[in-house]
């Protein structure tokens, strides 16, 4: 049976839906360029184009549209290689051009840049990309019709718009046979596709943190710490004896120092050159279990901290501890406003529920109202805190706000607490900390192991990027939880399931 491509078996157009894409043979490859290559292009420094070689071969990155959703300079990103834009993805990027969502913004920006780019151009040759390492950009086509007969819609038998991706670069790819050609997204499954054609495949690694297994804690244990300082710690609250911190000493880090069986928490700051004693002291009834809580609780009430994350497995009290830590502060600050991203089910957006703003939100905030609510059952109902708290809600002193609308606010004098902070992607975290004014507090919890966005991960979330960002910095303070307080039953299910 003839091959349903309509080409000779010797060339890269030798795919199937029964057959793997096959490379052509060498010697194709190091035959004259094709009419594409023929085309004029922009003058580029001898500099760049040697940079831009792998072995000989030029280098050219095909863009998904989840990368450029992802990060609208992405574009800029490849120094001094080629990057190609499929057709389609210009197609898909124009359909989430409306909106008020941080993807729906990357999408204007990035259809801004392209224009700016293109200038006199037309798209259809190699434009400079204006990176200052002599990139070039090029919109290429999907066409059916393509002399090689590649279509990997005939492959996978259905006709989607990641199919037309793949077959624009399978083009590129075959029409520029002394240049190698890789796909960039951020989708798995986009990506695995790609490398069962043989077509190589990579996610998008800018803003990435490079190792996540060692991803800064926060803290640190010291052992066979000098007795005295153990003890003067307790005495007077803190020490200047800095130099037992030896290689281990950072910026606004939390410490175990150890003598024996004798030890002492602390806290310290660079500016002060001292380590100040962590007590486990009550906020607003919730009590620190361990080490860390007290940390964590610790660099919520700090005044000098303006932007804390806290991350932890399910169970270990992010949420109680960043609420009881803001409704301790209520005097300091005139607001405290909750947020989480929303992860629409069935890709339905919030549009689609009854109500205002709150009520549709209300149902995904449910876990913040629950950790308010236990709060509230530590104090009787005549209780002076209790009341507090109820008045804080009638009064909107406490509220939820939906993040689509955070985008031009500007937040002073509040606390914002953010949690599930690892479903957010670098950009939206940098547009919630840049809304910060005078006298606010930012506070970002979750769990960087328990993605729910299908374009992010532990390395790429926007949690893990400030932390691995901002660690060390004069007003930021992290701090890893490691032990589950909420049930015997929730620690084991975490250990063993």
């Amino acid at each position: 049976m003839d091959p349903i491509w309509g080409v000779h078996p010797n060339t890269a157009a030798n795919l199937t839906s029964k057959a793997p894409y096959i490379h052509p043979p060498l010697e194709q490859q190091e035959q004259a360029p094709s009419s594409s290559q023929a085309h004029a292009q922009p003058e580029a420094s001898e500099t760049a184009q040697k940079g831009a070689q792998e072995n000989g071969r030029l280098k050219a990155f095909v863009i998904d549209t989840s990368v450029l959703l992802h990060d609208h300079n992405a574009l800029k990103s490849f120094e001094d290689n080629r990057v190609a834009i499929p057709i389609t993805v210009l197609e898909e990027l124009d359909t989430f051009k409306v909106g008020n969502e941080t993807k729906n913004f990357e999408a204007r920006e990035c259809i801004r840049i392209v224009d700016r780019l293109s200038k006199d151009h037309t798209l259809q040759e190699w434009i400079p990309l204006e990176n200052e390492e002599g990139g070039l950009l090029r919109i290429i086509l999907s066409d059916d019709r393509h002399a090689s007969g590649l279509d990997a819609s005939k492959v996978f038998d259905k006709k989607t718009n990641d199919h037309k991706i793949l077959s624009a670069a399978l083009q590129l790819q075959h029409d520029e046979p002394g240049m190698k050609v890789v796909l960039v997204s951020k989708d798995i499954n986009l990506r695995l596709k790609a490398k069962a054609l043989e077509l190589p495949a990579e996610d998008y690694k800018t803003g990435k943190v490079k190792d996540n297994k060692h991803l800064y804690s926060g803290k640190t244990t010291i052992e066979k710490v000098d007795g005295e300082v153990v003890r003067k710690m307790y005495v007077t609250g803190q020490t200047r004896k800095i130099s037992v911190l030896g290689k281990e000493r950072r910026n606004n880090h939390f410490y175990i120092l150890r003598n024996g069986s004798a030890s002492a928490l602390g806290f310290f700051n660079e500016s002060k050159k001292t380590i100040e004693r962590v007590d486990k002291g009550y906020a607003y009834g919730i009590k620190p279990k361990n080490a860390e809580q007290a940390f964590a609780l610790h660099a919520i009430l700090n005044p000098d901290i303006h932007l804390v994350t806290v991350s932890g497995v399910a169970g270990t009290g992010k949420t109680l501890l960043a609420l009881a830590g803001a409704l301790e502060q209520k005097n300091r600050y005139e607001q405290i406003i909750l947020a989480r991203p929303i992860v629409a089910l069935s890709n339905n957006d919030l549009g689609f529920l009854p109500g205002d703003a709150e009520e549709k939100v209300n149902p995904y905030m449910q876990p913040l109202w629950d950790n308010l609510n236990f709060i509230k059952s530590q104090f009787g109902q005549n209780e002076k805190k209790f009341r507090a708290i109820e008045e804080m809600r009638e009064q909107g002193k406490i509220t939820i706000c939906p993040l689509a609308y955070i985008r031009g606010r500007s937040l002073s004098n509040v606390i914002f607490i953010v949690d599930e902070a690892q479903n957010l992607t670098p950009h939206e975290v940098k547009t919630i900390v840049t809304r910060a004014g005078e006298n606010s507090k930012i506070i970002l919890t979750g769990d960087v192991r328990q993605i729910d966005t299908p374009y992010l991960d532990e390395q790429s979330n926007g949690m893990s990027h400030v932390i691995d960002r901002l660690k060390g910095r004069e007003l930021f303070c992290h701090v890893t939880l490691d032990k589950g307080e909420r049930s015997e039953l929730a620690n084991l299910a975490n250990e063993h399931l």
